[in-house]
């Protein structure tokens, strides 16, 4: 076996996107990621982790020169900084024929070269940049479609996982819904939810509405707000600036449907808060499926063909956040099941009948409640693993929270 850095060469780098185009070409459920997405990663004008980390990434061929795995390493400089009782790096995009001794051979390649780097650990598979995208190992939901950013990878990955030692650090679950009050009720909705959600609709401290795309620096400065109290600590990520939050819903604001970003507010005149948000967008990998991983010209208009002709009905949680002190009082039930009322949509019904809770890991013990309570199933699993160099030391778990 040969194994090649991908650094600039173009060869190599298309090989990197091509190889899981021919793993999965007889799988109807995976959905090709957008090449510039995946560059992007790997692009040190385009991700800043390169500022305080790095990444290499290669492409394993065997002796007739054909590409039979693929893989990346990653030092970010910020996690090592959190963690500097046992400095963790990642390994990520990993691919490969059904081969043990062809990935065993990636895995020992990234373990290597982080050690080199001084770290006890490496965590996988990850991405080289936010949790939200590419993260985790598919080990329950083989039939069904992924989500945007959301891996999907091969079932035999996960014996080569778990056989090389790493073990489960955290799982990620997927939490599928219906988006209708009658369906809610019938698929398990705790009537005592719907009951002090509805208390909190009707009490006039508390106001929810739906994001206006012309009023976006106002609802950036609420997300700001609410982010960093809700979410920012809990995470160990850098408090939300409004300016960061602007330029991420202005990315969104081409897919964004109005009616499904909500916010909720306490008090009223000067003294009103925001207090909560449930982020959703419409699936965009309905969309990006049609296009072959190029949003060339011809992409971008077979996507907006797909987007306008034939939109999805299926909608995905993009993130939700509620700030501490306005916490298990109800208003997470009432922000979740305000926007499927037909008043929100004009009296129409809407084209929404499916909704699935993204990337829920199952340490955070109150958003799996949560989930459960609205009548969610689990429809897909994803599991982040990590493997401790020295074999000895004592493994534990993600900190529930």
């Amino acid at each position: 076996m040969q194994l090649l850095e991908v650094g600039t060469d173009a060869a190599l780098r298309r090989e990197f996107l091509e190889l899981p185009v021919r793993l999965y070409k007889n799988d109807p459920c995976w959905i090709r990621p957008l090449d510039d997405d995946l560059e992007s990663v790997f692009d040190p004008k385009r991700n800043k982790l390169f500022e305080t980390g790095e990444c290499i990434r290669w492409v394993l061929k065997n002796e007739a020169g054909q590409t039979i795995g693929r893989v990346a390493a990653f030092v970010n400089g910020k996690t090592v900084k959190a963690e500097k009782d046992q400095p963790t790096g990642g390994m990520g995009f990993f691919e490969c024929i059904d081969d043990q001794k062809a990935a065993f051979f990636l895995f020992d390649t990234c373990r290597d070269w982080l050690a080199a780097r001084g770290m006890a650990a490496m965590e996988g598979p990850i991405n080289f940049g936010d949790r939200d995208r590419w993260w985790g190992l598919l080990v329950e939901g083989f039939d069904k479609e992924p989500n945007y950013g959301m891996p999907y990878t091969k079932p035999y990955y996960v014996p080569f996982f778990e056989a090389y030692g790493f073990q489960d650090y955290f799982q990620q679950h997927t939490f599928s819904l219906a988006i209708n009050y009658d369906e809610l009720m019938a698929n398990g909705m705790q009537q005592k939810v719907l009951d002090r959600a509805q208390a909190i609709l009707d009490n006039p401290e508390y106001t929810f509405e739906h994001i206006q795309k012309d009023k976006l620096p106002q609802y950036a400065a609420d997300f700001a707000e609410i982010y960093t109290k809700a979410w920012a600590k809990i995470l160990g990520t850098p408090d939300m600036t409004t300016d960061k939050a602007l330029k991420l819903m202005q990315q969104m604001k081409p897919v964004m449907e109005e009616n499904l970003v909500w916010f909720g507010y306490h008090g009223s005149g000067p003294t009103r808060k925001p207090v909560a948000f449930f982020i959703m967008l419409p699936e965009l990998n309905q969309y990006f499926k049609h296009v072959n991983g190029k949003m060339n010209l011809r992409g971008k208009l077979t996507f907006l063909y797909h987007k306008l002709l034939k939109p999805t009905n299926k909608a995905f949680g993009v993130i939700f956040g509620v700030v501490p002190d306005f916490q298990g009082k109800g208003i997470e039930s009432a922000i979740a099941i305000a926007y499927p009322s037909r008043e929100v949509w004009g009296g129409k019904k809407h084209q929404f009948n499916a909704l699935e809770l993204n990337w829920i890991g199952d340490f955070n013990v109150r958003m799996i409640r949560f989930s459960k309570m609205l009548g969610g199933k689990i429809s897909k699993r994803h599991i982040t693993y990590r493997y401790l160099f020295d074999r000895n030391a004592e493994f534990k778990r993600h900190k529930v929270i």
